[in-house]
């Protein structure tokens, strides 16, 4: 009974909602999906694709060789951003070339963004991201209307992949960021901060890395501590505001284990608060400690967008940065099985100002700035995603709220309930008369 009780309010609060299974597999590598994902599939063509709605998250799934077609509503003022997750099974075999191809498209076919991403030189199974973007105010894809978002998984031919013709699971997350009040400056900021800071010192702290954007745990300035095994990918993040830089480097511990080398061992990267990816950095491993470090990133404005850089481009509005960690699979076949230590240094430097002034707001409330909230939330090593996703999430994790805590909750007040209950029921038997 306790279960049952347990069971139906987490599932009410969207703990263990039924559209969020996660891809299990060896060495913690399992994805956490956004808590009420809708489930979708995508279409072999643009005529049958199903219509995805800005500020919703939705779960799908791509085979081996497919390119997929989703469908969009835009209006011609707003801006989407359509992350797409790619997440293969923990034991898939994967070359440095597979990944997955995003392209976004008008009713005509004109290309409005193309991009790619790919597992890289660490020839390890991982979650990556590919955004596909329709942006305001450029010469093609203005008009209202029909847009349509292709997906296409890139396998490499020829490689003697066994495990990649299955079908492996998406996410996508599509979002709108709205025009502007008043129309601002059309170039880049010429002038920034590009000087590397110093190292930050002193004891780290200990935090525990989620398992996907939606569980991602709070980081704010500071030095933090966790163990990482092959094949595992960490999420977490970090609230900068307009006019902020953030700076991060992930540091792996030596091995007890000489001898030998990973290429492309401990992947760092930075994503905006779309998803979008800003920059990435691998290293290989020999068994000593090595250190992936982030390029200094200019300040969070609007303009950054007009850059030519992409990791300019990406820091074009305030909230939520991810940094995702991932080790290698293969570093369990050379160094062992791990855990192996894994240290972060999180700087954020900076006077914050007033964002640019939206004419409405964005699909999810409040993403593209950092609130109160949010700094809360970062201190406390909350998970969750801010502004989207489910709001019984959001209070569990302002509240500081685990799941296992949650349940302990739930199980003491059904305790309380039950106790009172019985309690009722031997006063009304001890008032009966007796025959």
């Amino acid at each position: 009974m306790r279960a049952v009780v347990a069971g139906a309010v987490l599932c009410a609060a969207g703990l263990l909602p039924s559209g969020s299974a996660v891809a299990a597999g060896p060495g913690g590598s399992a994805y956490d999906f956004a808590p009420g994902d809708r489930g979708v599939a995508g279409a072999k063509s643009t005529t049958g694709a199903v219509a995805l709605e800005p500020g919703r998250t939705y779960r799908s799934s791509i085979a081996h060789g497919a390119k997929l077609s989703y469908r969009l509503e835009l209006d011609s003022t707003t801006t989407a951003y359509v992350p797409v997750t790619l997440v293969p099974p923990a034991n898939a075999t994967v070359t440095a070339s597979d990944g997955i191809r995003v392209s976004l498209q008008d009713a005509d076919g004109t290309p409005c963004s193309y991009a790619s991403a790919r597992f890289g030189g660490g020839l390890s199974p991982r979650p990556v991201t590919a955004l596909g973007v329709r942006e305001s105010g450029k010469t093609l894809c203005q008009g209202p209307g029909t847009y349509y978002l292709l997906v296409e998984r890139l396998d490499a031919t020829g490689s003697g992949n066994t495990v990649s013709p299955g079908v492996w699971d998406l996410e996508l997350a599509p979002v709108t960021e709205p025009r502007l009040k008043q129309a601002g400056a059309t170039t880049a900021p010429e002038v920034w901060n590009s000087a590397s800071p110093e190292a930050l010192a002193g004891e780290p702290r200990s935090r525990a890395g989620g398992a996907g954007f939606a569980t991602a745990r709070g980081l704010e300035q500071g030095v933090w501590q966790t163990g990482i095994e092959p094949g595992q990918t960490l999420f977490y993040k970090v609230p900068v505001d307009w006019g902020q830089q953030l700076y991060a480097t992930a540091e792996l511990g030596s091995s007890s284990s000489d001898g030998g080398y990973v290429n492309g061992a401990l992947d760092l990267a930075v994503h905006n608060p779309v998803r979008g990816r800003v920059d990435d950095v691998a290293r290989g491993y020999t068994g000593s400690q090595t250190t992936a470090t982030i390029s200094p990133l200019p300040p969070v404005e609007y303009r950054n967008r007009y850059a030519v850089a992409e990791d300019v481009r990406g820091m074009r509005f305030a909230g939520f940065y991810y940094l995702v960690v991932h080790l290698s699979a293969k570093t369990a076949d050379t160094f062992g099985k791990g855990p192996y230590g894994l240290t972060l240094r999180v700087r954020v430097s900076g006077t914050a100002h007033f964002g640019p002034g939206y004419a409405g707001p964005p699909a999810q409330h409040k993403l593209f700035e950092v609130t109160r909230q949010d700094r809360r939330a970062a201190a406390a090593g909350a998970a969750g995603e801010s502004g989207g996703g489910d709001p019984a999430m959001r209070a569990v994790a302002v509240a500081g709220l685990g799941t296992g805590t949650a349940l302990l909750i739930l199980l003491g007040v059904w305790t309380v309930v039950a106790r009172r209950r019985a309690g009722a029921q031997i006063r009304v038997s001890a008032q009966k008369p007796t025959a």
